[in-house]
Protein backbone atom coordinates (compact mmCIF):
# COMPACT_ATOMS: atom_id res chain seq x y z
CA UNK A 1 0.00 0.00 0.00
CA UNK A 2 1.38 3.18 -1.01
CA UNK A 3 1.99 6.68 1.69
CA UNK A 4 -1.11 8.25 0.00
CA UNK A 5 -3.23 5.06 0.36
CA UNK A 6 -2.41 4.79 4.03
CA UNK A 7 -2.82 8.84 4.71
CA UNK A 8 -6.28 7.65 3.21
CA UNK A 9 -7.29 4.98 5.71
CA UNK A 10 -5.70 6.90 8.46
CA UNK A 11 -8.50 10.27 7.49
CA UNK A 12 -11.02 7.91 6.89
CA UNK A 13 -10.69 6.01 10.07
CA UNK A 14 -10.36 9.51 12.18
CA UNK A 15 -13.83 10.66 10.40
CA UNK A 16 -15.63 7.58 11.34
CA UNK A 17 -15.11 7.18 14.74
CA UNK A 18 -15.25 11.34 15.31
CA UNK A 19 -18.70 10.78 14.13
CA UNK A 20 -19.60 7.49 15.84
CA UNK A 21 -18.67 9.45 18.91
CA UNK A 22 -20.92 12.18 18.03
CA UNK A 23 -23.89 10.15 17.56
CA UNK A 24 -23.24 8.32 20.58
CA UNK A 25 -22.76 11.74 22.66
CA UNK A 26 -25.69 12.72 21.10
CA UNK A 27 -28.52 10.08 21.23
CA UNK A 28 -30.12 11.22 24.51
CA UNK A 29 -30.50 14.62 22.85
CA UNK A 30 -34.27 15.89 21.33
CA UNK A 31 -33.86 15.21 17.18
CA UNK A 32 -35.05 18.06 15.65
CA UNK A 33 -37.27 17.97 12.28
CA UNK A 34 -34.86 19.43 9.89
CA UNK A 35 -37.62 19.92 7.05
CA UNK A 36 -35.49 20.87 4.52
CA UNK A 37 -33.15 17.74 4.93
CA UNK A 38 -36.46 15.94 4.42
CA UNK A 39 -37.08 17.62 1.01
CA UNK A 40 -33.27 17.61 -0.56
CA UNK A 41 -33.68 13.81 0.26
CA UNK A 42 -37.11 14.01 -1.31
CA UNK A 43 -35.71 15.40 -4.39
CA UNK A 44 -32.51 13.52 -4.67
CA UNK A 45 -34.62 10.05 -4.61
CA UNK A 46 -36.90 12.09 -7.27
CA UNK A 47 -34.47 13.15 -9.74
CA UNK A 48 -32.07 9.64 -9.65
CA UNK A 49 -35.68 8.09 -10.59
CA UNK A 50 -36.31 10.53 -13.52
CA UNK A 51 -32.85 10.14 -14.83
CA UNK A 52 -33.00 6.60 -14.65
CA UNK A 53 -36.14 5.76 -15.72
CA UNK A 54 -35.93 8.35 -18.92
CA UNK A 55 -32.64 6.68 -19.74
CA UNK A 56 -34.60 3.02 -19.71
CA UNK A 57 -37.59 4.42 -21.46
CA UNK A 58 -35.09 6.40 -24.33
CA UNK A 59 -33.53 2.76 -24.54
CA UNK A 60 -36.61 1.17 -25.94
CA UNK A 61 -37.95 4.21 -28.21
CA UNK A 62 -40.31 5.72 -25.69
CA UNK A 63 -40.48 9.59 -24.60
CA UNK A 64 -38.70 10.20 -21.54
CA UNK A 65 -41.71 11.58 -19.49
CA UNK A 66 -43.18 7.62 -19.93
CA UNK A 67 -39.92 6.63 -18.30
CA UNK A 68 -40.52 9.28 -15.33
CA UNK A 69 -43.82 8.46 -14.77
CA UNK A 70 -43.19 4.50 -14.66
CA UNK A 71 -40.60 5.14 -12.39
CA UNK A 72 -42.68 7.35 -9.66
CA UNK A 73 -45.51 4.52 -10.03
CA UNK A 74 -42.64 1.85 -8.80
CA UNK A 75 -41.24 4.06 -6.07
CA UNK A 76 -44.88 4.49 -4.90
CA UNK A 77 -45.92 0.91 -5.26
CA UNK A 78 -43.37 -1.41 -5.02
CA UNK A 79 -43.22 -3.88 -1.94
CA UNK A 80 -40.50 -2.66 0.74
CA UNK A 81 -40.63 0.91 -0.24
CA UNK A 82 -42.99 1.94 2.33
CA UNK A 83 -40.51 4.49 4.06
CA UNK A 84 -40.78 6.29 1.13
CA UNK A 85 -44.10 7.59 1.23
CA UNK A 86 -43.15 10.66 2.73
CA UNK A 87 -42.07 11.84 -0.84
CA UNK A 88 -46.02 11.77 -1.95
CA UNK A 89 -46.81 13.40 1.20
CA UNK A 90 -44.22 16.08 1.63
CA UNK A 91 -45.66 19.44 0.40
CA UNK A 92 -42.50 21.56 -0.68
CA UNK A 93 -41.94 18.67 -3.37
CA UNK A 94 -45.62 19.71 -3.61
CA UNK A 95 -44.92 22.94 -4.25
CA UNK A 96 -42.11 22.32 -6.57
CA UNK A 97 -43.85 20.04 -8.88
CA UNK A 98 -46.87 22.73 -9.19
CA UNK A 99 -43.81 25.25 -10.13
CA UNK A 100 -42.79 22.25 -12.62
CA UNK A 101 -46.15 22.53 -14.24
CA UNK A 102 -45.87 25.90 -14.81
CA UNK A 103 -42.37 25.93 -16.50
CA UNK A 104 -43.87 22.67 -18.32
CA UNK A 105 -46.52 24.68 -20.05
CA UNK A 106 -44.55 28.18 -20.03
CA UNK A 107 -41.87 25.97 -22.47
CA UNK A 108 -44.61 24.14 -24.33
CA UNK A 109 -45.90 27.64 -25.43
CA UNK A 110 -42.53 28.92 -26.36
CA UNK A 111 -41.98 26.09 -28.73
CA UNK A 112 -44.96 27.19 -30.26
CA UNK A 113 -45.96 30.37 -31.27
CA UNK A 114 -48.91 32.83 -32.82
CA UNK A 115 -47.82 32.49 -36.33
CA UNK A 116 -47.56 28.95 -36.19
CA UNK A 117 -51.75 29.63 -35.37
CA UNK A 118 -51.88 31.51 -37.97
CA UNK A 119 -50.38 28.83 -40.50
CA UNK A 120 -52.31 26.14 -39.28
CA UNK A 121 -54.25 24.51 -42.51
CA UNK A 122 -57.80 23.92 -42.62
CA UNK A 123 -57.31 20.44 -42.21
CA UNK A 124 -55.40 21.00 -39.17
CA UNK A 125 -57.80 22.93 -37.31
CA UNK A 126 -60.87 20.53 -38.51
CA UNK A 127 -58.34 17.67 -37.30
CA UNK A 128 -57.77 18.97 -33.49
CA UNK A 129 -61.41 20.46 -33.45
CA UNK A 130 -63.23 17.05 -33.98
CA UNK A 131 -60.72 15.29 -32.07
CA UNK A 132 -61.21 17.20 -29.04
CA UNK A 133 -65.04 17.05 -29.40
CA UNK A 134 -65.13 13.20 -29.79
CA UNK A 135 -62.57 12.80 -26.70
CA UNK A 136 -64.41 15.17 -24.36
CA UNK A 137 -67.57 13.68 -25.32
CA UNK A 138 -66.44 9.96 -25.33
CA UNK A 139 -64.45 10.21 -21.79
CA UNK A 140 -67.97 12.00 -20.65
CA UNK A 141 -69.76 9.36 -21.83
CA UNK A 142 -67.73 6.18 -20.03
CA UNK A 143 -66.95 7.99 -17.08
CA UNK A 144 -71.12 8.45 -16.56
CA UNK A 145 -71.49 5.12 -18.21
CA UNK A 146 -69.58 3.17 -15.46
CA UNK A 147 -68.82 5.68 -12.81
CA UNK A 148 -72.34 6.82 -12.39
CA UNK A 149 -71.54 8.10 -8.67
CA UNK A 150 -69.16 10.73 -9.70
CA UNK A 151 -70.62 14.32 -10.13
CA UNK A 152 -71.18 15.55 -13.63
CA UNK A 153 -68.43 18.03 -13.22
CA UNK A 154 -65.56 14.67 -13.06
CA UNK A 155 -67.41 13.00 -15.66
CA UNK A 156 -66.75 16.38 -17.67
CA UNK A 157 -63.26 16.93 -15.94
CA UNK A 158 -62.19 12.87 -17.08
CA UNK A 159 -63.77 14.13 -20.48
CA UNK A 160 -61.49 17.36 -20.89
CA UNK A 161 -58.58 15.15 -19.79
CA UNK A 162 -58.00 12.83 -22.71
CA UNK A 163 -58.69 15.63 -24.98
CA UNK A 164 -55.24 16.80 -25.62
CA UNK A 165 -52.42 14.49 -27.99
CA UNK A 166 -48.66 14.46 -26.91
CA UNK A 167 -47.65 14.88 -30.17
CA UNK A 168 -44.06 14.23 -28.89
CA UNK A 169 -44.11 10.67 -29.68
CA UNK A 170 -45.18 10.53 -33.08
CA UNK A 171 -42.71 13.52 -34.42
CA UNK A 172 -40.59 10.99 -33.04
CA UNK A 173 -41.80 8.32 -35.17
CA UNK A 174 -42.07 10.50 -38.33
CA UNK A 175 -38.69 11.41 -37.93
CA UNK A 176 -37.32 7.83 -37.63
CA UNK A 177 -39.64 6.71 -40.71
CA UNK A 178 -37.81 9.82 -42.76
CA UNK A 179 -41.81 11.20 -42.61
CA UNK A 180 -41.22 14.17 -40.92
CA UNK A 181 -42.01 16.61 -44.13
CA UNK A 182 -44.63 14.49 -44.99
CA UNK A 183 -48.31 16.02 -45.64
CA UNK A 184 -49.32 13.49 -42.66
CA UNK A 185 -46.78 14.97 -40.44
CA UNK A 186 -47.61 18.79 -41.07
CA UNK A 187 -51.29 17.95 -40.64
CA UNK A 188 -50.73 16.28 -37.13
CA UNK A 189 -48.29 18.80 -35.91
CA UNK A 190 -50.10 21.62 -36.77
CA UNK A 191 -53.69 19.84 -35.01
CA UNK A 192 -51.19 18.99 -32.17
CA UNK A 193 -50.75 23.32 -31.83
CA UNK A 194 -54.93 23.79 -32.17
CA UNK A 195 -55.34 21.00 -29.73
CA UNK A 196 -53.02 22.48 -26.89
CA UNK A 197 -54.74 25.78 -27.60
CA UNK A 198 -58.50 23.79 -27.18
CA UNK A 199 -57.28 21.47 -24.34
CA UNK A 200 -55.97 24.76 -22.51
CA UNK A 201 -59.47 26.55 -23.20
CA UNK A 202 -61.24 23.83 -21.87
CA UNK A 203 -59.02 23.01 -18.63
CA UNK A 204 -59.47 26.92 -17.36
CA UNK A 205 -63.55 26.54 -17.93
CA UNK A 206 -63.78 23.66 -16.50
CA UNK A 207 -61.28 24.66 -13.53
CA UNK A 208 -62.95 27.34 -12.46
CA UNK A 209 -66.53 25.86 -12.76
CA UNK A 210 -65.73 23.11 -10.61
CA UNK A 211 -63.86 25.23 -8.27
CA UNK A 212 -66.25 27.32 -7.76
CA UNK A 213 -68.17 25.68 -4.66
CA UNK A 214 -70.32 22.53 -3.72
CA UNK A 215 -72.92 23.19 -6.26
CA UNK A 216 -70.09 23.15 -9.04
CA UNK A 217 -71.27 19.27 -9.16
CA UNK A 218 -74.44 20.58 -10.94
CA UNK A 219 -74.72 21.51 -14.67
CA UNK A 220 -75.57 24.98 -15.12
CA UNK A 221 -75.02 26.09 -18.76
CA UNK A 222 -75.20 30.04 -18.22
CA UNK A 223 -71.87 29.35 -15.84
CA UNK A 224 -70.26 27.24 -18.08
CA UNK A 225 -70.83 29.28 -20.77
CA UNK A 226 -69.47 32.67 -18.86
CA UNK A 227 -66.37 30.62 -17.88
CA UNK A 228 -65.66 29.77 -21.73
CA UNK A 229 -65.62 33.54 -22.66
CA UNK A 230 -63.72 34.52 -20.05
CA UNK A 231 -60.82 31.87 -20.95
CA UNK A 232 -61.39 32.94 -24.46
CA UNK A 233 -61.11 36.81 -24.00
CA UNK A 234 -58.39 36.36 -21.52
CA UNK A 235 -55.88 34.36 -23.82
CA UNK A 236 -56.80 36.59 -26.76
CA UNK A 237 -56.49 40.07 -24.97
CA UNK A 238 -53.09 38.45 -23.45
CA UNK A 239 -51.82 37.46 -26.48
CA UNK A 240 -52.79 40.94 -28.82
CA UNK A 241 -51.40 43.12 -26.24
CA UNK A 242 -48.37 40.81 -25.34
CA UNK A 243 -46.96 40.39 -28.96
CA UNK A 244 -47.92 44.55 -29.14
CA UNK A 245 -45.95 45.35 -25.92
CA UNK A 246 -43.29 42.66 -24.80
CA UNK A 247 -41.00 43.68 -27.32
CA UNK A 248 -40.83 46.87 -25.86
CA UNK A 249 -40.20 45.86 -22.43
CA UNK A 250 -37.37 43.45 -23.99
CA UNK A 251 -35.52 45.97 -25.33
CA UNK A 252 -35.58 48.03 -22.41
CA UNK A 253 -34.61 44.84 -20.20
CA UNK A 254 -31.62 44.41 -22.37
CA UNK A 255 -30.45 47.64 -21.02
CA UNK A 256 -30.15 46.25 -17.41
CA UNK A 257 -26.33 45.57 -16.89
CA UNK A 258 -27.89 42.69 -14.32
CA UNK A 259 -26.67 38.73 -15.26
CA UNK A 260 -30.01 36.80 -16.15
CA UNK A 261 -32.29 39.38 -17.08
CA UNK A 262 -33.56 37.59 -19.96
CA UNK A 263 -34.47 34.96 -17.79
CA UNK A 264 -35.42 37.08 -15.11
CA UNK A 265 -37.87 39.02 -16.97
CA UNK A 266 -39.25 35.84 -19.04
CA UNK A 267 -39.90 33.88 -15.82
CA UNK A 268 -41.45 37.14 -14.28
CA UNK A 269 -43.76 37.65 -17.13
CA UNK A 270 -44.77 33.94 -16.70
CA UNK A 271 -45.40 34.20 -12.91
CA UNK A 272 -47.56 37.39 -13.28
CA UNK A 273 -49.48 35.87 -16.07
CA UNK A 274 -49.92 32.74 -14.21
CA UNK A 275 -51.30 34.67 -11.36
CA UNK A 276 -53.66 36.90 -13.33
CA UNK A 277 -55.15 34.15 -14.68
CA UNK A 278 -55.81 33.11 -11.42
CA UNK A 279 -57.05 35.90 -10.39
CA UNK A 280 -59.91 36.22 -12.86
CA UNK A 281 -60.83 32.43 -11.56
CA UNK A 282 -59.07 30.35 -14.29
CA UNK A 283 -56.46 27.77 -13.90
CA UNK A 284 -53.19 29.50 -13.33
CA UNK A 285 -52.03 27.28 -16.14
CA UNK A 286 -53.58 28.89 -18.96
CA UNK A 287 -51.62 31.87 -18.16
CA UNK A 288 -48.03 30.49 -17.80
CA UNK A 289 -49.32 28.79 -21.39
CA UNK A 290 -50.11 32.19 -23.18
CA UNK A 291 -46.60 33.94 -22.04
CA UNK A 292 -44.95 31.11 -24.02
CA UNK A 293 -47.70 31.41 -26.65
CA UNK A 294 -46.28 35.27 -27.02
CA UNK A 295 -42.91 35.49 -26.55
CA UNK A 296 -40.58 34.54 -29.57
CA UNK A 297 -37.28 34.68 -30.66
CA UNK A 298 -37.42 37.93 -31.38
CA UNK A 299 -37.72 38.95 -28.13
CA UNK A 300 -33.96 37.09 -26.97
CA UNK A 301 -32.47 38.63 -30.23
CA UNK A 302 -30.77 41.67 -28.51
CA UNK A 303 -29.86 39.32 -25.33
CA UNK A 304 -28.35 36.97 -28.19
CA UNK A 305 -26.33 39.54 -30.12
CA UNK A 306 -24.85 40.46 -27.23
CA UNK A 307 -23.16 36.86 -26.53
CA UNK A 308 -26.41 35.14 -23.79
CA UNK A 309 -28.38 32.37 -24.96
CA UNK A 310 -32.46 32.70 -26.07
CA UNK A 311 -34.74 32.10 -23.57
CA UNK A 312 -35.63 28.49 -24.43
CA UNK A 313 -32.06 27.31 -23.58
CA UNK A 314 -31.66 29.64 -20.18
CA UNK A 315 -35.34 27.95 -19.02
CA UNK A 316 -34.17 24.02 -19.97
CA UNK A 317 -32.23 23.52 -16.82
CA UNK A 318 -34.81 24.87 -14.32
CA UNK A 319 -37.38 22.53 -16.76
CA UNK A 320 -35.07 19.70 -17.12
CA UNK A 321 -35.12 19.47 -13.11
CA UNK A 322 -38.77 20.27 -12.05
CA UNK A 323 -40.59 19.43 -14.92
CA UNK A 324 -39.32 15.29 -13.77
CA UNK A 325 -40.36 15.95 -10.40
CA UNK A 326 -44.10 16.76 -11.29
CA UNK A 327 -44.18 13.42 -13.79
CA UNK A 328 -42.14 11.50 -11.31
CA UNK A 329 -44.87 12.68 -8.46
CA UNK A 330 -47.61 11.86 -10.66
CA UNK A 331 -46.74 8.11 -11.18
CA UNK A 332 -45.74 7.77 -6.97
CA UNK A 333 -49.25 8.93 -6.33
CA UNK A 334 -50.65 6.17 -8.79
CA UNK A 335 -52.16 3.81 -6.32
CA UNK A 336 -51.32 0.70 -8.85
CA UNK A 337 -53.14 -1.76 -6.84
CA UNK A 338 -56.15 -0.11 -7.36
CA UNK A 339 -56.13 -1.58 -10.92
CA UNK A 340 -57.19 -5.17 -9.18
CA UNK A 341 -60.23 -3.85 -8.51
CA UNK A 342 -62.26 -5.34 -11.40
CA UNK A 343 -64.33 -2.21 -11.52
CA UNK A 344 -61.71 0.36 -12.02
CA UNK A 345 -59.91 -1.65 -14.29
CA UNK A 346 -62.68 -2.07 -17.02
CA UNK A 347 -63.27 2.03 -16.62
CA UNK A 348 -59.13 2.75 -17.23
CA UNK A 349 -59.54 0.36 -20.30
CA UNK A 350 -62.69 1.92 -21.63
CA UNK A 351 -61.64 5.51 -21.10
CA UNK A 352 -58.53 4.47 -22.92
CA UNK A 353 -60.46 3.05 -25.91
CA UNK A 354 -62.60 6.48 -25.71
CA UNK A 355 -59.35 8.27 -25.82
CA UNK A 356 -58.53 5.94 -29.31
CA UNK A 357 -62.04 6.37 -30.76
CA UNK A 358 -61.71 9.47 -30.27
CA UNK A 359 -59.05 10.65 -32.09
CA UNK A 360 -59.48 7.88 -35.07
CA UNK A 361 -62.74 9.78 -35.47
CA UNK A 362 -60.66 13.03 -36.50
CA UNK A 363 -59.90 11.70 -39.83
CA UNK A 364 -62.73 12.82 -41.28
CA UNK A 365 -61.25 16.20 -40.82
CA UNK A 366 -58.64 15.23 -43.30
CA UNK A 367 -59.22 17.05 -46.30
CA UNK A 368 -55.55 17.25 -48.14
CA UNK A 369 -55.08 15.57 -51.16
CA UNK A 370 -52.91 12.68 -50.66
CA UNK A 371 -53.01 12.46 -47.15
CA UNK A 372 -53.23 9.19 -44.78
CA UNK A 373 -56.19 9.78 -43.16
CA UNK A 374 -55.83 6.49 -41.22
CA UNK A 375 -51.86 7.88 -40.75
CA UNK A 376 -53.20 11.28 -39.06
CA UNK A 377 -55.46 9.77 -37.00
CA UNK A 378 -53.31 7.13 -35.06
CA UNK A 379 -50.59 10.33 -35.29
CA UNK A 380 -52.98 11.99 -32.52
CA UNK A 381 -53.56 8.95 -30.68
CA UNK A 382 -51.14 9.37 -27.54
CA UNK A 383 -51.90 11.22 -24.77
CA UNK A 384 -48.93 12.64 -22.49
CA UNK A 385 -48.36 15.90 -20.22
CA UNK A 386 -51.19 17.56 -20.44
CA UNK A 387 -53.21 14.55 -19.36
CA UNK A 388 -50.99 14.42 -16.41
CA UNK A 389 -51.54 18.41 -15.40
CA UNK A 390 -55.06 17.22 -15.80
CA UNK A 391 -54.77 14.57 -13.22
CA UNK A 392 -52.52 16.28 -10.88
CA UNK A 393 -55.00 19.58 -10.45
CA UNK A 394 -57.34 17.42 -10.65
CA UNK A 395 -56.61 15.52 -7.65
CA UNK A 396 -55.93 19.01 -5.67
CA UNK A 397 -58.67 20.69 -6.73
CA UNK A 398 -61.78 20.26 -3.90
CA UNK A 399 -65.07 21.41 -5.03
CA UNK A 400 -66.70 20.28 -1.76
CA UNK A 401 -65.26 18.11 0.85
CA UNK A 402 -64.07 15.43 -1.60
CA UNK A 403 -61.27 16.03 -4.15
CA UNK A 404 -62.74 16.47 -7.73
CA UNK A 405 -60.77 13.85 -8.81
CA UNK A 406 -60.64 10.66 -6.56
CA UNK A 407 -58.46 7.65 -6.83
CA UNK A 408 -59.98 6.11 -9.31
CA UNK A 409 -60.35 9.28 -12.06
CA UNK A 410 -56.70 9.62 -11.44
CA UNK A 411 -55.42 6.05 -11.70
CA UNK A 412 -57.69 5.71 -15.05
CA UNK A 413 -56.08 9.16 -16.83
CA UNK A 414 -52.55 8.01 -15.84
CA UNK A 415 -53.54 4.32 -17.36
CA UNK A 416 -54.60 6.05 -20.52
CA UNK A 417 -51.80 8.01 -20.99
CA UNK A 418 -49.36 4.62 -20.45
CA UNK A 419 -51.48 2.67 -22.42
CA UNK A 420 -51.95 5.08 -25.47
CA UNK A 421 -48.00 6.14 -25.55
CA UNK A 422 -47.58 2.91 -25.90
CA UNK A 423 -49.39 1.91 -28.76
CA UNK A 424 -48.79 4.41 -30.74
CA UNK A 425 -45.40 3.74 -32.18
CA UNK A 426 -46.10 0.09 -33.80
CA UNK A 427 -49.12 0.97 -34.83
CA UNK A 428 -47.91 4.48 -37.02
CA UNK A 429 -44.81 2.39 -38.27
CA UNK A 430 -47.65 -0.31 -39.33
CA UNK A 431 -49.40 2.56 -40.93
CA UNK A 432 -46.39 4.52 -42.64
CA UNK A 433 -45.04 1.07 -44.33
CA UNK A 434 -48.00 -0.15 -45.53
CA UNK A 435 -48.48 3.26 -47.07
CA UNK A 436 -44.97 3.21 -48.74
CA UNK A 437 -45.62 -0.45 -50.02
CA UNK A 438 -49.25 1.34 -51.38
CA UNK A 439 -47.14 3.76 -53.70
CA UNK A 440 -44.06 1.26 -53.91
CA UNK A 441 -46.95 -0.77 -56.05
CA UNK A 442 -47.99 1.82 -57.74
Amino acid sequence: MSARSADHVVVVGVAVLLLAGGLALSRGAAASFDELGWLALGLAIIVTAALFGGHLAGLIGQPAVLGELLAGILLGNAPGLARLQFVGADPYLDILSRVGMLLLLFEVGLELSVRDLLAVGRSSFAVAVMGTASSLALGMAAAALLMPDMPTATHLFLGAAITATSVGITARVLKDMGASRSTEAKIILGAAVVDDILALVILGAITAWAGSGPGAAGFSGMPILALVMKTVGFLVLTIVLGMRFTPVWFREAARLRTGGALLAVGLCFCFFLSWASSAIGLASLVGAFAAGLVLEDAHSEVFVQRGERPLGQLLQPMTSFLVPVFFVLVGFRTNLPALGRPALLVFAIALSLAAVAAKLSCALGVSSPGASRLTVAIGMIPRGEVSLVFAALGSALRPGVAPLLDERGYTAIVSVVILTTLATPPALKWSLRGRHDDRAGT
